[in-house]
C-alpha cells in the first residue's frame, strides 16, 4: 500500500476512534427518553465507515467525469400548456406571498407580545425560513417566483413604467460581501438576539430590511441587487442547485445578446462555465428571452452542484458562512457550548452588555472562521495531492459545491422535528394571527400533534439524511476532480483530504444530533 494512503487510512481511522471517546449526556426534546439499541459511538462508526466505504465505491465507478458539465434534462417549456400554467401560478403565488407579508409586519406591530399566539414569529421562523429551505432543495427554486419583496418591486416597475437601468454601478470589488453581510446578521438575529423572538421587534425588523431590500434594488436594480446583495437570494439559488429543476437560456446568437445586456453581469460572471449549454438560472436572462429559447427542466438530483464553476471569494465564504451557521445553532445546544460559555463568562462578563449574547456573537463569527481555515487547509492538501492539476485557488472555487448536500443534510436533521411537531402551531395562527380571540377559518382551537412523529423516528430520519448527504457530497466531489485532472488515478488520489472530511464531519454531525434524543 502507498504511504500515503497508509498516512489517510491511519487518520480516518484515528478520527473514527476518536469519536468514541465523546461522552454522550441526557436530553430529552421530545418529553419522552429513547434508548438506542446500540451505543451513540456505534453509529457514529457505522456511520461514518459507511461513507469511507462509499467513497471506494464511487471511486471504483464513477470513472469518467466527461469533458462536458452536461446532464440529461427534460424540458417541459416546450410544452403551451405548462407555459400557461407555469405563468398563473407564478403570479398566484406572487399575490399570496405579498399578502403572507403583509400579514406578518401587521400581527406582529397590532398583534399580541406572546410569541406563541401572533403569526409573525411561527410564520417566519418555521414556516418561511426552514419550509422555504425545504422547498428550494427538493423541488425548485420557488423563492424566484415567491419573493415578496421582488414581486412587489416587479409590479411597481410596471405599473409606473419605471426606467429599468440601474442608478449606480455595482462595484466589482464589492462582489457578494453584502449578502454574506446579511447573513452574519440574520444568523445574530436568530440565534442571539432576543428581539427576533418577540412580534412586535420582528416586525420592524422585516420592515427595515424591506426598505434596504428595496432601495437596493432601486440604486443597483433588481437582479444586481438579489444576486450580490440579498442573502436570502443567494442562500436559496445555493440550495436550489440540489434541486430537480433548473431554468435555462439556451446557447443561440440571440441568447448571447440577452447575456451581453444583462444588468447582474451574467456574461461575465465567474457563476458562469464555458461548457454549460447556455445560461443557467439566471433569471434577468430567463425575463428578457424569448419562450423558443428557454428552458424548464427536470434533471437528477444534485447534478447542479457538479458542473465545478469557479465562483469568487465571496461566495465561497457565503457558502461555507451557511454550513457553519446551522451547525452552530446545533452545537450551541450541547453540553459541550455549555462549558464554553462557563470558561469565558469570567473573561467576557467585565465588558459591558449581555454577557451571554457576546458569547453567542463569538460562536456565530469564529465557527465559520474555523470552517473556512479547515477547507482552505484541505483544499491545500487537495491541490498537492492533484499533481498540479489544481491550483490551491481553483480547489477552494470549484469544490465548495460538494459541501451542499451537508448543509442540507444537516438542516433536514436539525429543524425536521422543529418543523412537523411546532410548526402546527400556524393552524391555529391561520385563523387568529394577531391573537385576539378570532377564528376567521375555524382552526383556532386546533391542538398541535405531538406525536406525530416520535424520537425513534428523528433519529433514525437524522442517521440516514447524514449519511446519504454526505455520501453524495462525496461522488459531487469526485465528479469535479474526474473533470479537472488528468486521469482516474489522479483524482482519486486528490480526494483524500475531501474524505478525511467528511468522514470527520459524518461523526461530529451525529453528535451534535444526539444530543436532544439520547441518553
Amino acid at each position: 500500500m502507498p504511504y500515503r494512503v497508509k498516512i489517510i487510512v491511519f487518520s480516518l481511522v484515528a478520527l473514527i476512534g476518536l469519536t468514541i471517546l465523546i461522552p454522550t449526556v441526557s436530553a430529552h426534546g421530545f418529553g419522552e427518553r429513547y434508548d438506542l439499541p446500540v451505543p451513540l459511538n456505534y453509529f457514529i462508526v457505522g456511520a461514518s465507515a459507511t461513507v469511507a466505504l462509499s467513497f471506494v465505491v464511487i471511486g471504483w465507478f464513477a470513472r469518467q467525469g466527461g469533458n462536458t458539465s452536461e446532464y440529461p434534462r427534460l424540458n417541459l417549456w416546450k410544452s403551451f400548456y405548462f407555459r400557461v400554467l407555469g405563468r398563473c401560478f407564478s403570479i398566484f403565488t406572487g399575490m399570496v406571498s405579498v399578502l403572507l407579508l403583509i400579514l406578518t409586519v401587521i400581527s406582529g406591530i397590532y398583534g399580541t407580545e406572546d410569541a406563541l399566539d401572533n403569526f409573525s414569529p411561527t410564520f417566519v421562523w418555521i414556516i418561511w425560513w426552514v419550509g422555504i429551505g425545504y422547498l428550494v432543495a427538493f423541488i425548485g427554486n420557488f423563492w424566484a417566483m415567491l419573493n415578496p419583496w421582488q414581486v412587489v418591486f416587479t409590479w411597481i416597475e410596471v405599473g409606473f413604467s419605471l426606467n429599468t437601468s440601474p442608478r449606480l454601478r455595482w462595484p466589482r470589488w464589492l462582489d457578494a460581501w453584502p449578502a454574506l453581510l446579511g447573513f452574519f446578521l440574520f444568523a445574530w438575529v436568530e440565534n442571539v438576539y432576543s428581539g427576533g423572538s418577540r412580534p412586535y421587534s420582528l416586525a420592524w425588523i422585516i420592515v427595515g430590511y424591506s426598505a434596504i431590500t428595496w432601495l437596493g434594488m432601486f440604486l443597483f436594480g433588481k437582479y444586481t441587487w438579489l444576486k450580490r446583495g440579498d442573502p436570502f437570494a443567494v442562500l436559496f439559488a445555493l440550495f436550489a442547485r440540489f434541486s430537480p429543476t433548473e431554468v435555462r437560456v439556451v446557447t443561440s446568437n440571440v441568447t448571447r445578446n440577452v447575456c451581453d445586456i444583462c444588468i447582474s453581469g451574467c456574461s461575465t460572471s465567474v457563476d458562469q462555465n464555458s461548457d454549460v449549454q447556455g445560461c443557467v438560472d439566471c433569471y434577468e436572462c430567463w425575463e428578457m428571452a424569448d419562450d423558443d429559447v428557454k428552458e424548464f427542466s427536470i434533471r437528477p438530483w444534485a447534478v447542479g452542484l457538479s458542473r465545478g464553476e469557479r465562483v469568487s471569494t465571496a461566495v465561497v465564504a457565503f457558502h461555507i458562512t451557511a454550513l457553519a451557521s446551522v451547525t452552530f445553532d446545533g452545537f450551541s445546544e450541547t453540553p459541550a457550548w455549555v462549558a464554553v460559555q462557563t470558561l469565558l463568562w469570567p473573561l467576557v462578563d467585565p465588558i459591558p452588555g449581555s454577557a451571554f449574547q457576546t458569547i453567542e456573537s463569538l460562536g456565530i463569527l469564529s465557527v465559520p472562521l474555523l470552517f473556512a481555515a479547515v477547507y482552505i487547509l484541505l483544499c491545500g492538501r487537495v491541490s498537492s495531492l492533484s499533481g498540479g492539476d489544481m491550483p490551491q485557488g481553483e480547489v477552494v472555487r470549484s469544490f465548495v459545491f460538494s459541501l451542499v448536500p451537508i448543509a442540507l443534510a444537516y438542516n433536514l436533521s436539525h429543524y425536521l422535528s422543529f418543523i412537523l411537531i411546532t410548526g402546527q402551531q400556524i393552524i391555529p395562527l391561520a385563523s387568529d394571527p394577531l391573537g385576539t380571540g378570532l377564528n376567521l377559518f375555524g382552526t383556532a382551537e386546533y391542538i398541535p400533534n405531538i406525536g406525530i412523529i416520535d424520537a425513534r423516528f428523528a433519529w433514525i430520519a437524522s442517521v440516514v439524511s447524514l449519511v446519504v448527504g454526505h455520501i453524495i457530497s462525496v461522488y459531487i466531489a469526485h465528479i469535479i476532480a474526474l473533470r479537472r485532472t488528468r486521469n482516474h488515478v489522479q483524482a482519486v488520489k486528490s480526494q483524500y483530504p475531501m474524505l478525511a472530511l467528511m468522514v470527520f464531519y459524518t461523526a461530529i454531525s451525529l453528535w451534535i444530533i444526539a444530543q436532544p434524543l439520547v441518553d
